[in-house]
C-alpha cells in the first residue's frame, strides 16, 4: 500500500466522539441499557437485499458477521431486559459507494411498549441531540409511503403496475431486463431516484407506512393490513434511520424469513442458515416494543456537511485494487 494515511484528521474523529458521546447521554437521561452483542454468528439473515460476509473459522466451520445486533437483542427483551441499546460495527456484503462500506458503525436501539407515533417522536430527537441541533425534531416533515410517491412521483403505489413504476422511474432497457417484474425493487428505484431526491435538505423528513410487501421485521398496520409500521428518517435525501413497531408473531415471522429465502433462491443469492434463535425468542414472548437503527457514519456525514462516508472514517475500506 503506497497511501498509508487515514482518511480523516483528528479533529472529525473528536466531533464523532462528541456525536457518540451525546447518543449516550441522550439514552442515559431515557435510561436505556447499553448492550453489546456478538459480530459473529451461526445465522445470516434472510434480507433478499442484504448479503452477509462469511468467516471460516478452524474449529467449527462456517459463521457470518452480523449485517445488525437485531436478532440478538431480541433474544435479550425476550429474556427480560428493559429498554436497550447498542453501539458497534456490522457488515454488509457488496455495499461500496460514497455512501455505503463494507463495514459500518450501527447504533440500533428498542423500547417496550412503543407504538409508531412514539417511536418516530424518539428517534427523531435521538437524531436532533446527536447533531447538537434540538430543533431538528420541531420541525420533522411527516408524510406517508403512498402520500410522498403520489405527490412526488404521481403514482399510486398500490394500483401501479411493473410498467408504470419502471416508465415513472426512466428505467432502460437494460436496468428492465435486471430488475424484471420485481415489484419491491422498482418501489426502492422509485423512492430513491424520484421521491427522496425532493425532500428538503435542511430538515427530517419521516416517511411511514411502507407497504406491506415491505415489512421486513415490521408488524403490519392495525388499521390498514396493506402498509406496515415501519418508518425511514431522512435528512434531504440520505436515509438516516430505519425503524419498526416490531413483529412478535412468531409464525409469522417464520413464513417471513421463508418467503425471503424463495426471493434469495430466484435471484441466485446464497441461502444460509436461517436464525433459529430468533425464532426461539419469539415462541419464548417477545414484548410489545419498537426498534430503530441509525447509521453513525451518515449522522456523521451531517454533521461535516459531506455526502462521501470516506471523509468521516479514520480509516476507509481498502480494496485489494488500492
Amino acid at each position: 500500500m503506497s497511501n498509508w494515511r487515514p482518511s480523516s484528521d483528528a479533529g472529525t474523529a473528536r466531533r464523532r466522539a462528541a456525536l457518540l458521546s451525546r447518543a449516550r447521554q441522550h439514552f442515559a437521561g431515557q435510561k436505556l441499557l447499553e448492550v453489546t452483542t456478538p459480530a459473529l454468528t451461526r445465522y445470516a439473515g434472510s434480507d433478499p437485499n442484504i448479503d452477509c460476509l462469511r468467516v471460516e473459522s478452524q474449529f467449527s466451520g462456517r459463521y457470518f458477521l452480523h449485517t445488525s445486533p437485531e436478532s440478538s437483542m431480541k433474544r435479550l427483551l425476550a429474556a427480560g431486559y428493559p429498554d436497550i441499546y447498542s453501539i458497534g460495527p456490522v457488515y454488509r456484503d457488496g455495499e461500496l459507494g460514497h455512501r455505503h462500506v463494507p463495514e459500518f458503525t450501527m447504533l440500533e436501539w428498542y423500547r417496550l411498549g412503543f407504538g409508531l407515533d412514539e417511536i418516530i417522536d424518539d428517534t427523531t430527537r435521538l437524531i436532533a441531540a446527536c447533531l447538537d441541533d434540538p430543533g431538528l425534531a420541531d420541525s420533522v416533515e411527516l408524510v406517508d409511503y403512498a402520500d410522498a410517491c403520489r405527490e412526488f412521483a404521481g403514482l399510486d403505489v398500490f394500483a401501479a403496475t411493473v410498467d408504470e413504476l419502471a416508465a415513472r422511474t426512466g428505467g432502460d432497457e437494460h436496468l428492465r431486463g435486471a430488475v424484471g417484474e420485481d415489484r419491491d425493487a422498482w418501489l426502492d428505484l422509485l423512492m430513491s431516484t424520484v421521491v427522496t431526491p425532493r425532500f428538503q435538505a435542511d430538515r427530517l423528513t419521516v416517511v411511514r407506512h411502507y407497504p406491506a410487501s415491505q415489512a421486513a421485521l415490521a408488524r403490519l398496520c392495525p388499521g390498514d393490513d396493506r402498509v406496515a409500521d415501519r418508518f425511514e428518517v431522512f435528512r434531504g435525501d440520505m436515509e438516516l434511520a430505519n425503524g419498526y413497531v416490531e413483529l412478535t408473531d412468531a409464525v409469522e415471522q417464520r413464513r417471513r424469513i421463508d418467503a425471503d429465502l424463495d426471493k434469495r433462491r430466484r435471484l441466485g443469492r446464497d441461502v444460509n442458515p436461517w436464525d433459529r434463535a430468533l425464532i426461539a425468542a419469539l415462541e419464548h414472548g417477545l414484548p410489545e416494543c419498537a426498534g430503530v437503527a441509525v447509521g453513525v457514519e451518515r449522522l456523521h456525514m451531517c454533521l461535516e456537511n459531506t455526502d462521501d462516508i470516506r471523509r468521516v472514517m479514520t480509516c476507509a475500506f481498502e480494496r485489494h485494487d488500492d
